[in-house]
């Protein structure tokens, strides 16, 4: 992997990851950019003690452009980009409307792709492999960051999920915080060793491998199940066998075989409902260790995918119970999702 920085117009930092070591990146941002601008800022809730972001800048990001004039898109004659090149492998940048920035963290873009019609899922096993370079090598860089506390990559796909823009990319925040999501993880984990002196990821990865009913996909390095109380109609759950606290404690025989299996996983997401059912919305989560935390060594690196669609034409809406009281009802058994995710698999 060959990686090349520099600065946009506006001074944004903008990042090249390519696969060949001779690539020269010296094309320069012509655009007549002002300084990045922002508003964001902290809050936090008394009553439930969670972190809010207040980004009202963002109220003007670029929403659902036509094809021709997207932003991740390598640039042309005629119309500049937020990447100048005319082509690229990997790209990272900071996020033009960010809703972390400054003392208040850090939000970057990540293309996956420079091919604007392709998704995560039509990537080759090189190119997966050098993605997940990209997350390490960005992961390393914002832990060095003071004001980072957790660094979370992730890839939100289909306007059903809400991205505003088609050509396949994925993001990542370094927050100033622990998440609440990771703060109830960290307490359950430290509750679990109390109880019992064991490691939590290691007794959950244990238990559904000896169950098996809820087993998607079993590698050597790398296992994926469906959780035994999924919040999601479709949820997958992806560890590596040997437990690390964060992308960086990755092995290599790990790292060559993630492509495999993670774009298995989601060709066979864009299978669960038929064929010619549309792409199957969803996100993808990496789940890191926050920094300077006591027994940070003891969370479990992995990697969480979900779709919102329940069923053919219907999606799942976050209402009263969910939305109101955080306690989701799930309409798709566990072991019935991880059967469809079974059938479909590639033959």
């Amino acid at each position: 992997m060959k990686k090349t920085v520099t600065t946009l117009a506006d001074g944004r930092e903008l990042i090249y990851y390519d696969s060949r070591d001779d690539l020269v990146r010296e094309a320069v941002d012509p655009r007549p950019l002002d300084a990045v601008s922002t508003s964001s800022e902290i809050r936090r809730d008394p009553l439930l003690g969670d972190s809010v972001a207040i980004a009202s800048h963002r109220q003007g990001r670029t929403y659902h452009p036509p094809a021709d004039e997207c932003p991740l898109c390598p640039s042309r004659e005629g119309r500049q980009s937020e990447i100048p090149e005319p082509d690229y492998d990997v790209a990272v940048f900071e996020n033009r409307f960010p809703s972390l920035a400054g003392d208040s963290g850090r939000c970057e873009v990540v293309c996956f792709t420079s091919d604007h019609d392709a998704s995560f899922a039509d990537l080759t096993e090189e190119q997966a492999g050098l993605v997940l370079e990209a997350w390490t090598d960005r992961t390393a860089a914002l832990a060095e960051l003071p004001q980072v506390k957790q660094v979370f990559c992730f890839e939100n796909r289909g306007a059903e999920i809400g991205v505003t823009l088609g050509h396949p990319h994925g993001q990542i925040y370094g927050y100033p915080f622990v998440t609440p999501r990771t703060e109830l993880m960290l307490r359950s984990m430290a509750a679990h060793h109390a109880k019992t002196g064991r490691n939590l990821f290691d007794d959950v990865v244990a238990h559904e491998e000896e169950d098996g009913s809820r087993i998607v996909l079993a590698a050597e390095h790398w296992i994926a199940f469906v959780p035994y109380a999924a919040h999601w109609p479709y949820e997958v759950h992806l560890h590596p066998r040997r437990r690390v606290a964060d992308l960086r404690e990755l092995d290599e025989e790990a790292r060559t075989e993630f492509p495999q299996v993670y774009l298995e996983l989601l060709r066979r997401f864009d299978r669960i409902f038929g064929p010619g059912e549309p792409p199957t919305p969803y996100i993808s989560a990496w789940h890191q260790a926050p920094f300077g935390i006591p027994g940070r060594e003891d969370f479990g690196l992995h990697l969480e995918l979900f779709t919102i669609r329940r069923t053919s034409g219907k999606l799942k809406f976050l209402a009263g119970s969910e939305s109101g009281m955080s306690v989701f009802i799930n309409d798709v058994p566990p072991e019935t999702a991880a059967q469809r995710l079974r059938e479909v698999a590639s033959q």
